[in-house]
């Protein structure tokens, strides 16, 4: 009977400690701001880009990604 005890709080001691272990995850202090419309609009026209080039270029700046 003494070691079913034992086993109950090693099992209890050490889910405590796993779930201490993980810190929450904290939010960013400053969010994160992609590009106008009209500034990838102008880069857009600074690389002399048009028809689906341009749609898909303006899309992919507004999301942030490298173009």
């Amino acid at each position: 009977m003494k070691i079913i005890a034992v086993f109950a709080a090693a099992t209890i001691v050490s889910c405590g400690a796993a779930v201490a272990a993980d810190p929450p995850a904290t939010p960013s202090a400053t969010p994160v701001k992609h590009p106008s419309l009209k500034t990838c609009n102008k880069q857009a026209d600074a690389r002399k880009v048009a028809g689906k080039e341009r749609a898909h270029f303006v899309v992919d700046c507004r999301a942030g990604k490298a173009p």
